[in-house]
């Protein structure tokens, strides 16, 4: 038992990355179906490469998407739609009429003119044109009899009876007010305007179109399409090898396709299948873990690394086999380049694309018409990362997006025109979801500050932000202490160059040099490079004392990024920029007056931690350096060499670097970059001959 403690103990790091890994491959398995892959890759205008194909077993031909949607459009030809002619409505007008007749008689006709005989002809009349306009019935307008023509054939139900007619028998609005005006123009000797401007408030439409009962009738006439025609008899020949695949052959390769893959889903195959998948599956993330020991050592480190890779992966897995349990149609609207974009945003184009790769194939287990996918996805996944290879800017997230929609477009059209010869079977609802598609990779944006936050990863975006001397805190600094404001400037500029040089993060760099010495806002009098008007509050003090208040800007300058929400990153360069010198202005003076006496170090030295990585061990080479440099009386090349050498070489001696992936070469290289740069700050000339 204290043996298995002993290696867990020991071995915690490696047991943990094989958790996460076995993990992801766990979920990975949960999230694949349980169905069998076809074990033929073919595409619509290529040849088939493979041998003699002959069928296994008998299946039916499934019909393609055109051909059921022309038999589709071949029934609905002759459906007539469904209109229902209101009784009830001509009924209760009808009586509506009477009474309003009899109403506004008396009130509107003179008492000359107010006769029965009279009244009795009129109220014939009108009630004669009345039952001539509702023997045909008036239609409701609606988008269907606007849009077709008067000849159009439609079923009329009446009194439960149904009678094929057409639009033309039947009256509108219009043609029942035309009726009207010609109908009382036939009549001699009676009111016109008041018989006219009675119907026309009676008149109502009662011939209304049923969608209800035309859509069951469309249904009942869809249900009779067969899905499949013809059968392939086992042993009857498919195709040849080197046959064209063209719409027939093809159709009949997609059904034997559909239905060997439904016969390996069956049950008593589903061991063997989740078998074949843990063994693909395990192999696919063996790769990746491999991939990243031998090339990526540094994210391999970092379990939290690994969990935002491992993570992403799944995600998109995940959301990919949702769309295809769903409705597989929408396939093309997955966002798969997204995680080319977030992983390029925290790490490398090589990872980047490395990843997506190993993306993609794992998707391609999934999804039908397997090759295309993966060629689609593959190609648009490389520009993408191109296009964010340096990310600098949030506009490259919309011209990310621009040139991923350009490249699913352009690869479309080159497939369908090698599969179909033309461009006539272009389905421009592709163009819709690969649109979709684009517009869904601008979430990388917002994901990738939401992984900022939960990882504490930081990106170029927020570190051109943070380096921007317009920020809140950098304004701060250079107001407060203008001379630390000018150091740290210098101090970027002589880091960047080395670390850019020697292979590093310069863009990290920089930005943790502008901020490295925030920690003196809070007392900047103290620091000789603030002090303008001659007076040293250091003189009033004793050298412990003064040693206590210069090192403590550390302290305070980890506390103010805390503050103001910095990055960790970026908090490493306060942390580590003095690492565990000491003081040595201070400790020297202070050894010089008390000779003979145990002079406490640990009062003179910096807490450390000592630089880890070489960005920090490049930053505190600078920082000295810089510092250094503006004591010198005379500038001169002899004496910014001697000055260089002994600043990097006692930190050196002192045990500063030995926590940094950092070689002696990169040092020697660094210092020659050092040198240069001063003696450029300091206008150092060769001596002209007198």
């Amino acid at each position: 038992m204290k043996r298995l403690f002993s290696l867990i103990r020991y071995n915690y790091q490696d047991i943990y990355k094989a958790f996460l890994f076995i993990s992801a491959i766990i979920l990975l398995l949960f999230i694949f179906p349980r169905t069998g892959k076809f074990k033929y890759e073919f595409s619509k205008g290529s040849p088939w490469l493979h041998d003699d194909l002959y069928a296994p077993f008998d299946f039916t031909i499934i019909k393609s998407d055109g051909e059921i949607e022309n038999e589709k459009n071949e029934l609905l030809k002759d459906l007539k739609p469904y209109f229902v002619f209101h009784e009830d409505i001509v009924n209760s007008n009808y009586q509506k009429l009477n009474d309003e007749f009899e109403k506004r008689w008396d009130t509107n006709i003179p008492d000359s003119l107010r006769s029965e005989t009279y009244k009795k002809k009129n109220k014939d009349v009108i009630l004669g044109i009345y039952s001539d306009l509702y023997e045909r019935g008036i239609l409701k307008p609606d988008i269907l009899s606007e849009e077709k023509d008067r000849d159009y054939q439609i079923t009329l139900i009446r009194n439960n009876i149904a009678e094929e007619t057409t639009f033309n028998s039947l009256f509108t609005i219009q043609t029942a007010n035309e009726y009207i005006y010609s109908s009382l123009d036939n009549y001699d000797n009676i009111e016109n305007k008041f018989l006219a401007s009675l119907l026309f408030d009676i008149l109502d439409y009662n011939i209304i179109y049923d969608a209800g009962k035309t859509q069951e009738e469309k249904e009942s006439l869809l249900s009779d399409i067969l899905p499949t025609r013809g059968l392939i008899q086992a042993g009857e020949k498919i195709i040849s090898k080197g046959e064209l695949i063209i719409n027939i052959n093809y159709q009949v390769l997609q059904s034997l396709k559909v239905s060997y893959e439904e016969r390996l889903g069956s049950a008593r195959n589903y061991y063997p299948i989740l078998i074949g998948q843990i063994i693909l599956v395990s192999i696919i993330m063996v790769v990746l873990a491999m991939f990243l020991i031998y090339f990526r050592r540094d994210i391999y480190s970092d379990n939290k690394k690994i969990v935002l890779i491992l993570l992403l992966l799944l995600l998109m897995v995940f959301i990919t086999s949702l769309v295809i349990k769903y409705n597989v149609s929408f396939l093309y609207l997955v966002p798969i380049c997204l995680v080319p974009v977030i992983i390029r945003a925290f790490f490398d184009t090589r990872l980047a694309l490395y990843v997506h790769l190993i993306t993609v194939i794992m998707i391609g287990f999934l999804v039908p018409n397997s090759f295309e996918f993966v060629f689609l996805q593959m190609i648009t996944g490389i520009i993408a990362i191109m296009s964010v290879a340096h990310l600098y800017r949030r506009s490259q997230f919309f011209l990310t997006s621009v040139w991923i929609f350009i490249t699913y477009t352009a690869l479309y059209i080159g497939l369908t025109l090698i599969q179909e010869g033309n461009l006539r079977e272009i389905n421009l609802v592709y163009f819709a979801l690969f649109a979709g598609s684009a517009v869904l990779t601008l979430f990388s944006y917002p994901l990738i500050y939401i992984f900022e936050r939960l990882f504490g990863f930081i990106t170029d975006v927020t570190l051109i932000e943070l380096s921007n001397t317009n920020n809140r805190l950098l304004r701060e600094l250079s107001l407060k202490t203008p001379g630390t404001f000018q150091h740290s400037l210098q101090v970027a500029n002589l880091a960047e160059e080395a670390i850019f040089e020697i292979g590093g993060n310069p863009l990290l760099i920089r930005t943790g040099a502008l901020y490295h010495d925030i920690g003196k806002m809070d007392m900047p009098l103290y620091f000789i490079e603030n002090q303008t008007t001659g007076v040293n509050p250091h003189d009033e003090l004793t050298y412990d004392e003064s040693a206590k208040i210069i090192i403590s800007h550390v302290i305070k300058g980890i506390e103010k990024a805390k503050k103001y929400k910095l990055p960790e990153q970026i908090i490493d360069f306060i942390r580590t920029h003095h690492g565990t010198r000491k003081v040595e202005y201070f400790y020297i003076m202070e050894v010089r007056e008390n000779p003979g006496e145990n002079v406490d170090e640990k009062e003179f030295t910096y807490h450390g931690p000592i630089p880890f990585s070489k960005e920090t061990a490049v930053l505190m080479m600078a920082d000295s350096v810089e510092a250094a440099s503006r004591s010198l009386k005379d500038y001169n090349e002899d004496k910014i060499d001697k000055l260089v050498d002994e600043i990097i070489d006692k930190q050196l001696e002192t045990g500063q670097f030995e926590n940094s992936d950092i070689t002696l070469k990169e040092i020697t290289k660094i210092k020659s970059i050092f040198k240069k740069k001063l003696l450029t700050i300091y206008h150092i000339r060769i001596e002209y001959p007198k």
